[in-house]
């Protein structure tokens, strides 16, 4: 890769992790602020220490005071672990976020509390997916389930979700239990937006019939560094040899994958099967 191309991408992964961080900090002054909702996360816990504040001692903390020190240790955690550079780009995100959350006036969309947990949680997922994709994290618990689903290569945020309700059962328990119930419809919403947009630990199982196997063995290993397997069967109607391919690869890579096949072989029949999970030898694409 050239200088040209590498300044380039620094670039592009710097306005997508700044955008990542604005709309964070905006869906908090908005959203979240307007609903008295609990986002979960470092964000949830550093919420309910300033709300607690707040309330019960009438002290007035900025949100960057807590949310910093508490992305310390799991900072640690990604530096240590996922890399270096991950945890540098990621502490970028939430330093700009801590910030604008302290800085930016209050913002009312609406009022209506269902609408605000399903949009607020739509714009969280977003938020988080943009800075995941650039490359980076949004902090807190990301770096936590990051650092799982590299080591088990699995996704792991629907795990964080439940322990995100172990939160926010606490939080109804001290300001009432509407707010933190909200609290999980905006969790579920950001939750279900994560997966849908970042793949990386999502895999499916591709069975491929084609008659021309060599070539589309190399145009898998080619595009996703992945290898295949080569059974051979039968075709039970006209009682004729067929060639099978086995592959696993990511849920981000088959649609390219497909049309790079269908270019090879335009009759081959692909059957993509969800994977749950993978046990051996898996490539899986350096995070940094």
């Amino acid at each position: 890769m050239t200088e040209q191309h590498i300044w380039k991408s620094d670039l592009k992964m710097l306005i997508m992790l700044t955008i990542g961080a604005c709309i964070m900090a905006f869906n908090l002054r908005s959203f979240v602020n307007t609903g008295g909702l609990f986002p979960g996360g470092f964000a949830g816990i550093t919420l309910l220490i300033q709300r607690s504040a707040s309330r019960f001692l009438h002290i007035a903390i900025p949100y960057s005071l807590i949310y910093l020190p508490l992305n310390l240790i799991p900072a640690y955690i990604g530096f240590r672990f996922i890399g270096k550079r991950f945890t540098i780009c990621s502490f970028y995100v939430v330093f700009l976020s801590s910030f604008l959350t302290d800085v930016l006036p209050e913002i009312a969309i609406t009022y209506d509390t269902l609408l605000i947990s399903i949009f607020g949680g739509i714009l969280n997922g977003v938020s988080i997916s943009v800075s995941l994709i650039a490359g980076a994290s949004a902090g807190g618990t990301d770096f936590i389930s990051i650092y799982f689903s590299e080591k088990k290569g699995i996704d792991t945020w629907n795990y964080i979700f439940l322990a995100n309700v172990c939160i926010l059962t606490l939080a109804g328990i001290l300001f009432g239990f509407d707010a933190a119930l909200y609290s999980i419809i905006f969790q579920f919403c950001s939750t279900q937006v994560i997966q849908m947009l970042y793949k990386r630990y999502q895999k499916d199982t591709l069975l491929i019939i084609t008659s021309k196997p060599r070539e589309v063995y190399e145009q898998i290993r080619i595009s996703t560094h992945h290898d295949a397997t080569l059974i051979e069967g039968e075709g039970c109607f006209e009682e004729t040899p067929r060639h099978i391919l086995y592959s696993v690869v990511g849920r981000g890579e088959v649609e390219h994958l497909m049309q790079e096949i269908r270019a090879i072989d335009e009759k081959a029949f692909i059957n993509v099967i969800q994977t749950e999970q993978v046990t051996g030898r898996f490539y899986r694409r350096p995070t940094e």
